[in-house]
């Protein structure tokens, strides 16, 4: 964890992080425990228990100063509560699966884009000074890459519509009201607290331990950009941090590194010390072929660098596994 004094000197004196109790927050609340802010939260618990939240949450140095708002982002009243008094917004709830946005579309909007829209107009309306706004690559969709902030997006899920609307809108509240906003395109994210998640690596670790086969969508060949939790969370201190003249803007936040699914759970196989059968299933719709990041802008303007190499990420991963330790919330 790097130095936080910069949070403090930038008068971000509370800072409230919606969807709190799930993977990357769970992971940013710890992350953000040494900053000297207070922390609220605000989660609809559909992922974890409060008392288990709670207890993840004191581990180690433990949040100076912690709230927990109980509600959804979609509720104006809960979020009114949540923001008032509030310096600055990490934006992280969401409903974050391609496959079940293909499912119910309109679901997907509802939580995505209005609770998003929410969430800006409280902050608009009292006065938060940023908001951070967790989008994905999903947004952009099929690319010639790596993917930077100046393609055209061309989302090929409703997961990925309601990313680009969320950008859209950090966009226009920025430009119309001066709410500072910064959306970070997130690349795949892994790591600790994920074990629930539907993602490539959280299922290859759990069949790699109960030493099941691969099931792989697709041919394999398909690529992702793999990135620590806690260099996502390092890019979100830094944009918090940040006093930048590019408001309103995306940045691509992964390490830039291309890695195929076949060679990530080939890396995975020989970490877990098994041959697990590969099976090779019909590839899902809405997935793109290849998904990795030009991170130049995060570089020189955030100065955010990816400091956890995939295989180190994966090997203290699967270590946690083996010792039994209880990574969801």
């Amino acid at each position: 964890m790097g130095s936080f004094e910069s949070i403090q000197d930038s008068g971000l004196k509370t800072i409230l992080v919606t969807g709190g109790g799930g993977f990357i927050g769970t992971n940013l609340v710890k992350y953000l425990a040494d900053s000297g802010c207070q922390i609220r939260v605000l989660d609809n618990l559909s992922l974890c228990e409060e008392e288990d939240l709670k207890k993840l949450w004191s581990q180690g140095s433990g949040v100076l100063s912690m709230d927990l708002i109980i509600g959804d982002i979609r509720d104006q009243d809960v979020v009114s509560q949540a923001v008032k008094g509030v310096d600055a917004v990490v934006h992280l709830a969401a409903h974050t699966s391609v496959v079940e946005s293909l499912e119910n579309p309109k679901e997907d909007w509802d939580v995505n884009v209005n609770g998003t829209l929410n969430i800006l107009e409280a902050c608009r309306r009292n006065g938060v000074s940023k908001f951070i706004f967790a989008s994905s690559n999903a947004a952009v969709g099929e690319q010639t890459h790596p993917i930077d902030y100046s393609r055209v997006p061309q989302p090929l899920s409703p997961y990925g519509a309601s990313k680009l609307a969320g950008e859209a809108f950090c966009s226009a509240y920025y430009h119309s009201f001066g709410l500072k906003t910064v959306s970070l395109r997130f690349a795949n994210c892994y790591g600790p607290y994920s074990e629930h998640k539907p993602s490539i690596i959280p299922r290859l670790l759990k069949w790699a331990k109960e030493e099941k086969p691969f099931i792989i969508y697709g041919d394999g060949n398909q690529t992702r950009d793999f990135i620590h939790v806690d260099d996502v969370c390092q890019a979100i201190c830094l944009a918090l941090m940040a006093n930048i003249d590019s408001y309103g803007s995306v940045f691509q936040i992964g390490t830039g590194i291309e890695t195929s699914i076949n060679n990530l759970a080939e890396s995975i196989r020989q970490i877990a010390g098994n041959r697990s059968e590969i099976i090779h299933e019909p590839e899902k719709k809405g997935e793109v072929k290849r998904n990795f990041s030009d991170i130049t802008k995060a570089r020189t303007m955030l100065g955010f660098e990816p400091k956890i190499k995939l295989g180190e990420g994966l090997g203290k991963l699967w270590r946690s596994y083996l010792a039994n330790v209880k990574q969801e919330p």
